[in-house]
């Protein structure tokens, strides 16, 4: 007897249907077919295993499976559940009718346990835009499917539970998730604010320009002053996730294995922090088996990369092209895979190998020329794209020691969540622009029109600085964000110069003073 089976391959971060075809006919031996991976073969032993402790009796017959279509290559142990599943109805253990709207996937272990996979909500996307009824996936992973309106999740432990659930035995009650309600309860709970940050007001403006229109940022500083520390609220201070966004991440997360047990919804922008001893590998994506990496982790969100010129220059230089385009194509000589990576880039790095160079008490004590050396270990190119180079300098005494607390998150995001207002309308008709950062050489020259002396102050800083047209065009964006924070139409000398002094690193002296300024 024939008997069809559905289940899911991932590609990307997007879901294909997989039909298992089984057949259980005259003779004995097993034989599966369409290109499965060796944990797709190994399920033989898993699958007989796990029907025989449930009650049930694999059949002693000829079995063949069809993994169609049969030029995808099926990776994993996830197709466990719907193999067996098909085995049983084809030898007529189980009734089949259930099956033809339904999406069944899940691993099995020998007792028959089912155990959670990874990729399940875009498997669920995908089952509910071809009209599935409903879908079975171990009960780890059902609230992660259940985030689906319109599609009927059903949360197994076990295989005997399958069987009985098919064969009208026993009903297995759904997972309802309310995706708007949990979405908009959590959304703005964080774990830092900056009312705990004493001092440092530049940096915190820095930070919320930065946010406001989605700009790439870098912070130099000696050890303790911070850097890290403020970081970490950046999450604070950034519009929450619209429902699309949360979704498009969830799913990236999915697809990564990131997702907790009972996971549902992401609902607020990740935060990745990765060890400066990561691979390329680890953080564009790729390998054997294909995943999303650190930079598609945090698209939608954060990248931070603490200690930057520690990171070696080969992981570094690999994400100048997901900077400026926002996502990421890796082709191998098996499969080409396009990973989103619409990240905000933030670095932090000491001035020197010391950590002491510019230090207001401690001395620097690194040999002549190390300054520079230590600043080369990141390109020229990769650093005309980050926006806003910025330094800090360790908090006074009589600032750490003051009891009054500084400005909450929730007021610097109400600012920022205002001007992104203004850039959703003023790219309304852009589908691939959201912010100020992602504008075009067009966009620039229509939304940036700068006045006689905004434009003199930019020609002599360019001039004096000798800057890169790259850096041109990030501080014409940086400037028209800091007018959208006031709410100006024009672009005014007073923004341009706060958004050229935001280049700190392309002063001839930025350490002294920063006195070689035009202004």
């Amino acid at each position: 007897m024939l008997v069809k089976t559905y289940g899911a391959a991932v590609q990307g971060i997007d879901a294909i249907v997989v039909t298992i075809e089984t057949v259980v006919d005259r003779g004995f031996s097993f034989t599966m077919v369409g290109l499965p991976d060796a944990a797709v073969k190994e399920s033989y032993q898993r699958v007989v295993s796990a029907i025989n402790q449930s009650g049930a009796e694999f059949p002693r017959h000829r079995v063949v499976i069809n993994l169609s279509p049969a030029d995808v290559k099926k990776e994993g142990a996830a197709y466990d559940l719907p193999i067996a599943i098909g085995i049983l109805a084809a030898a007529e253990k189980i009734p089949s009718e259930r099956l033809g709207g339904m999406m069944i996937m899940g691993e099995l272990s020998l007792d028959g346990s089912v155990l959670p996979i990874r990729g399940v909500l875009p498997m669920a996307i995908k089952a509910r835009s071809l009209g599935y009824h409903g879908m079975i996936v171990p009960k780890a992973n059902a609230t992660e499917a259940a985030v689906v309106n319109n599609l009927t999740v059903y949360g197994v432990d076990n295989l005997r539970q399958v069987l009985d659930f098919l064969s009208g035995n026993a009903e297995i009650e759904p997972t309802v998730v309310n995706t708007r309600a949990e979405f908009a309860a959590d959304a703005q709970n964080f774990e830092f604010d900056f009312s705990e940050v004493k001092g440092q007001e530049s940096v915190k403006r820095a930070f919320e320009v930065a946010c406001a229109g989605g700009h790439n940022i870098l912070l130099v500083g000696p050890p303790g002053s911070g850097k890290s520390m403020m970081a970490k609220r950046l999450p604070g201070i950034l519009p929450p996730l619209s429902l699309a966004e949360a979704l498009e991440t969830t799913k990236i997360h999915s697809v990564a294995g990131k997702l907790k047990g009972g996971s549902r919804l992401l609902t607020r922008r990740p935060f990745r922090s990765p060890h400066h001893t990561i691979s390329p590998v680890a953080l564009v994506g790729g390998g054997s088996n294909p995943i999303p990496g650190e930079i598609s982790l945090a698209h939608n969100g954060i990248l931070f990369l603490d200690e930057f010129p520690e990171f070696s220059r080969g992981v570094l230089e690999v994400m100048r092209q997901p900077l400026e385009d926002r996502h990421i194509n890796i082709s191998r000589a098996k499969y080409s895979i396009d990973y989103p990576a619409g990240f905000m880039l933030v670095a932090s790095m000491n001035p020197c190998p010391c950590g002491y160079y510019n230090h207001p008490t401690k001395a620097c004590t690194c040999a002549p020329g190390a300054v520079q050396k230590y600043l080369n270990r990141i390109s020229g190119p990769l650093l005309d794209r980050i926006d806003l180079q910025v330094e800090i300098l360790p908090v006074p005494f009589e600032e750490i020691s003051s009891g009054a607390p500084g400005e909450s998150s929730e007021a610097i995001r109400e600012r920022v969540v205002k001007a992104r207002k203004i850039q959703e309308e003023r790219f309304k008709d852009e589908p691939n622009v959201h912010c100020n950062a992602q504008m075009t050489t067009r966009l620039l020259n229509r939304h940036v029109v700068l006045g006689d002396e905004a434009k003199e102050q930019l020609r002599e800083a360019m001039a004096r600085l000798d800057m890169s047209a790259r850096a041109y065009d990030r501080i014409l964006k940086v400037a028209r964000t800091i007018a959208d924070l006031d709410g100006s139409e024009e672009v005014l000398p007073v923004h341009m110069r706060e958004a050229v002094h935001y280049r700190n690193l392309d002063r001839a002296g930025w350490g002294a003073s920063g006195s070689d300024l035009p202004f």
